[in-house]
Parts: C-alpha cells; sequence; structure tokens
C-alpha cells in the first residue's frame, strides 16, 4: 500500500505541473521503463500494445483523453505494484482479471482487441484450453 501512495504521489506531482503533451509522453515512458521488469516473452508484447494504443488516442477527444490517461496511469501503478522495487515478486503472479461489470462497458472493437491479445499472449483462444 505504502508503494502505491508513493508512486501515485509521484506520477500526481510529476504530472501536475506539466501539459498536456509532455504528461501523455511522460506516462508513455514511464510505462515502457516498467515494462523493462516484465518477463523478457511477454515485453515485446506488452511494449507493441502501449505504443499502438498511445498511437490511436494521439488525436482523440478530450473526454477520451482523460479516461485514457486515468487508465493507463492506474495500469501503471499496479504494474508498479506488482514489479516491487527490485523486479517481479516470485511468489505473486503478474496482472489482475477484469472485472464483468468493466468488460461490459467495452465496445465490440475493444473486445475484439481484448481477445487478441489474449491470443497473442497466450498462443491459444480460450475455447482451446485444455
Amino acid at each position: 500500500m505504502y508503494l502505491r501512495v508513493c508512486v501515485y504521489a509521484r506520477v500526481v506531482h510529476v504530472m501536475a505541473s506539466r501539459t498536456h503533451v509532455q504528461r501523455v509522453r511522460i506516462l508513455y515512458k514511464t510505462i515502457l521503463k516498467l515494462h523493462r521488469g516484465l518477463p523478457a516473452e511477454i515485453q515485446p508484447l506488452g511494449n507493441n500494445y502501449v505504443r499502438d494504443e498511445f498511437r490511436r488516442h494521439k488525436k482523440c477527444v478530450e473526454s477520451e483523453a482523460i479516461i485514457f490517461l486515468h487508465e493507463w496511469t492506474d495500469y501503471a501503478v499496479s504494474l508498479a505494484e506488482q514489479l516491487g522495487l527490485r523486479g517481479p515478486h516470485t511468489a505473486q503472479p503478474l496482472g489482475k482479471c477484469l472485472k464483468e461489470e468493466d468488460v461490459e462497458k467495452l465496445r465490440d472493437e475493444q473486445v475484439c482487441q481484448l481477445y487478441e491479445l489474449m491470443i497473442a499472449a497466450t498462443g491459444r483462444p480460450e475455447d482451446d484450453k485444455t
């Protein structure tokens, strides 16, 4: 909990005095730095996904930008907690489950994108798992 508060406070402090473009760039670079702590086999997947998402939202409307930055900031804080100060905790798996209500909020294209990401991460569709 202490780490989460420290990371969040640092992100908020740095982000508050910056322009929108600077805030986006700082968040993007922070996430890529955090990805260095991920296992080597999923680093490229995570980096490519982040890169694509940030490019896709480069010219989004302000209301979407606010949600986008909030969600990615939460992701960065959550990942920082999971990785800890010296790399991933061996007892804890990385990631977290999506809540059903969060999945219900997704647009159809986002559900398809999430499904494609799952296939890329696991190597097979959910139905094929044995």
